[in-house]
């Protein structure tokens, strides 16, 4: 039995619109199915409206799915709050040295949406990730070592082996995910010191290697040329999207809204390239401009992701399986090979992470704590919209709750603020991000 146009998996499963499952799978709770079907019905008479589809976002934050917007301002709010208090905040500077701090978080945050898009937790993609970047490390400081490109798939395979091994634990013996984990999280620290030996740090000094995470296209015209190619990429395909939807009679926005849409994308776009190619060697002899490639290998690992979650099978069952296990396994879906594949996914993505934090630090040490990592990466997930509760969430949601983390992070070393401060105020950060889930989770629940 395969998953049909006509089944339904409840909340956070496809809808029972086979083609809207197809475009854009509804992760969002049933409280907004009412006022979905109001606007298809508005939709399908000819009539699209703003209003309407308003009334249809207001029910969908009441159902938990409030989008980016929340994130995004409070982004905006932490950005003010900590330019008011240092003007430092806001340079070219310190902004991309934000981003690449921030981008550990989000790429090892987009695999853990995975897991927790079905309701488990992974607590030890933090150590995970680490062995990956030591592994790389101890290939490259071989006395003969392998091409660079053997060492990152040697890393990488390491790390997804380790994931699907603590999935298969997980969903061939029912073991609790938060148990598997959490002992992962002890045994692949104690490996990571093993592999580390005494002197706790194993250097990189291949250039090419380190330059993934801390080198930068010079070529100014190049940065434009890339990003307004990418702008007009994700515009086309919005544009094309919601002109479907709106033809099949299906849940999209005005047509002037996805302009809007568009134009804020552009807008983000030009100042991204404003930002790096601004001068950050403010200290340096020679001028520092230019893309960082990290920023790319991040918006080029969130594609993948979101086309595998919004475009196929894979990821619907996905969604399926966080929203009804049950109705999932009736369906016909494998939940324990869907179940394995998300916390392999997870790990694959903390080895990729963990290659970041070795380009980063020119190699890998004992004192990088994976613990911290990987509760970081967790909240940056949650703060940007996935549910811990199962079956809502997107691959985005990781890398703007990826980048709150990193802002919250900085800004308060910047303001030097005390260690307990700091650890207090990021903890009452995901607090509030877990109450809202529970709130909206419990709100759904009894709609």
């Amino acid at each position: 039995m395969t998953l049909s146009q006509g089944t339904s998996y409840g909340a956070a499963g496809p809808s029972s619109a086979g083609a809207e499952a197809t475009e854009e799978p509804q992760d969002h709770a049933a409280g907004a199915g009412q006022a979905a079907g109001t606007l298809r019905a508005t939709q399908a008479s000819g009539v699209v409206s703003l209003p309407a589809y308003l009334r249809s976002y207001v029910a969908r934050v009441r159902g938990g799915d409030s989008g980016l917007l929340p994130v995004v301002a409070g982004l905006v709010i932490i950005s003010t709050i900590f330019e008011v208090n240092n003007g430092h905040f806001l340079t070219a500077q310190n902004l991309v040295n934000l981003l690449q701090q921030g981008s550990i978080y989000m790429v090892m945050a987009m695999g853990i949406v995975f897991v927790l898009l079905l309701g488990e937790i992974d607590l030890s993609v933090g150590y995970v990730g680490l062995l990956g970047g030591a592994v790389a490390a101890e290939m490259l400081a071989a006395t003969h070592p392998l091409p660079l490109a053997v060492v990152i798939v040697a890393a990488l395979a390491t790390t997804a082996a380790i994931g699907f091994v603590q999935g298969l634990l997980i969903t061939g013996l029912g073991l609790p995910s938060f148990v598997v984990t959490l002992a992962g999280f002890l045994t692949w620290q104690g490996i990571l010191l093993l592999v580390l030996g005494n002197g706790g740090t194993v250097p990189i000094n291949d250039n090419l290697f380190n330059d993934f995470a801390t080198g930068y296209i010079t070529n100014l015209a190049l940065t434009w040329v890339i990003v307004g190619v990418l702008v007009l990429a994700y515009s086309l395909f919005l544009w094309r999207r919601d002109n479907r939807r709106r033809a099949s009679g299906l849940v999209a926005p005005p047509a002037g809204l996805t302009a809007m849409k568009i134009a804020a994308v552009a807008a983000a776009g030009a100042l991204l390239a404003l930002l790096v190619n601004a001068n950050r060697g403010v200290l340096a002899v020679a001028p520092i401009r230019g893309m960082p490639w990290f920023v790319l290998e991040v918006l080029g690992i969130l594609l993948v992701w979101s086309l595998l979650l919004n475009r196929t099978k894979v990821g619907r069952y996905v969604y399926a399986i966080g929203g009804n296990t049950e109705g999932a396994r009736r369906a016909g879906i494998s939940t324990r090979w869907v179940r394995t594949l998300a916390f392999t996914l997870c790990s694959l993505n903390g080895g990729i992470a963990g290659l970041l934090i070795a380009g980063q630090f020119r190699g890998v040490a004992t004192s990088v704590d994976g613990g911290q990592l990987v509760l970081y990466s967790i909240a940056a997930a949650v703060i940007g919209g996935t549910s811990l509760f199962g079956g809502r969430g997107r691959v985005i949601h990781g890398v703007v709750g990826g980048l709150v983390i990193a802002g919250i992070v900085n800004g308060m070393a910047l303001l030097e603020l005390s260690a307990y401060l700091q650890f207090v105020i990021t903890g009452l950060v995901l607090m509030v991000a877990v109450t809202v889930d529970a709130v909206t989770h419990r709100r759904a629940a009894t709609a």
